[in-house]
């Protein structure tokens, strides 16, 4: 296995505030990794790192075997797949659903004077169907409901074919119809043989897709635990990260936390 991301004493400051404190950190690209932690946490800052949005203040990172600092990161990014809330606030309201990732092929956020080939609109069209995007691909992505803007952002990711996927609370706001059908699709992608390495962030147990086997959870920017799913994941750890006593259930591939304080 290759490793995808690699941080060495990675912290990153802010205000003369660690965000990120001393991490280090290995994931490969047979790996699914879901990262866990509470607000403030650090965990979008952890995702900005792997994207090649930010360097770190000290330490050393390495994101597809090239080191923030000494590589053009515009190169780089185009590499990695990358679905948040922020990106979807640059994304044209007016936009067709086809065109939000057709776009993706040259990484601009709306269409303007690029030139596509009839493979790119093809491949955009099947990426469509694979994420059950077909139906709405001439809708305008500011008509779609919260579920289907999420699933657009993943395909929009998926249609470079990345190295790498980041995926930043992708279950954020959706209700549970949403939520159990982004989850069926995202457990289904992290099986497929070409699926690259995948990180996901979240704040609840109830998200972690099925097929996701490792996890790292963050507690005031400093790694808590960090492994394989079955021995990072316990109400133990959990109660240390989130600050309260829990109590967690796994069945199915799938769990479920409720607090123990009453």
């Amino acid at each position: 296995m290759a490793s995808v991301l690699q941080f060495d004493d990675v912290s990153v400051v802010r205000g003369g505030n660690r965000i990120l404190d001393s991490v280090d950190w290995t994931a490969d690209s047979a790996e699914r990794w879901v990262v866990l932690g509470p607000n403030g946490a650090g965990k979008t800052t952890l995702l900005q790192v792997a994207s090649a949005m930010i360097h770190p203040s000290l330490g050393m990172a390495t994101v597809l075997d090239e080191t923030l600092g000494d590589v053009d990161v515009f190169d780089l990014r185009t590499r990695i797949g990358f679905a948040s809330t922020a990106l979807a606030r640059r994304l044209p309201a007016n936009e067709t659903v086809l065109n939000v990732v057709l776009t993706a092929s040259y990484s601009v956020t709306g269409r303007w004077n690029e030139e596509y080939d009839a493979v790119d609109t093809r491949r955009a069209r099947r990426v469509l169907a694979e994420w059950k995007l077909d139906h709405l691909q001439e809708r305008r992505f500011g008509q779609l409901s919260d579920g289907e803007q999420k699933r657009v952002q993943i395909a929009r990711a998926v249609m470079t074919d990345p190295e790498l996927m980041l995926l930043d609370e992708p279950a954020a706001s959706l209700d549970l119809g949403a939520r159990e059908e982004l989850l069926q699709l995202l457990s289904g992608y992290a099986a497929a043989k070409n699926a690259p390495g995948i990180v996901m962030v979240t704040h609840h147990v109830e998200e972690i897709p099925p097929g996701f086997e490792h996890a790292l959870l963050l507690r005031e920017g400093r790694i808590m635990a960090a492994g394989p799913i079955a021995e990072v994941l316990t109400a133990e750890n959990l109660g240390e990260t989130f600050g309260l006593p829990l109590e967690l259930e796994h069945h199915d591939g799938r769990y479920t936390a409720r607090s123990l304080v009453k």
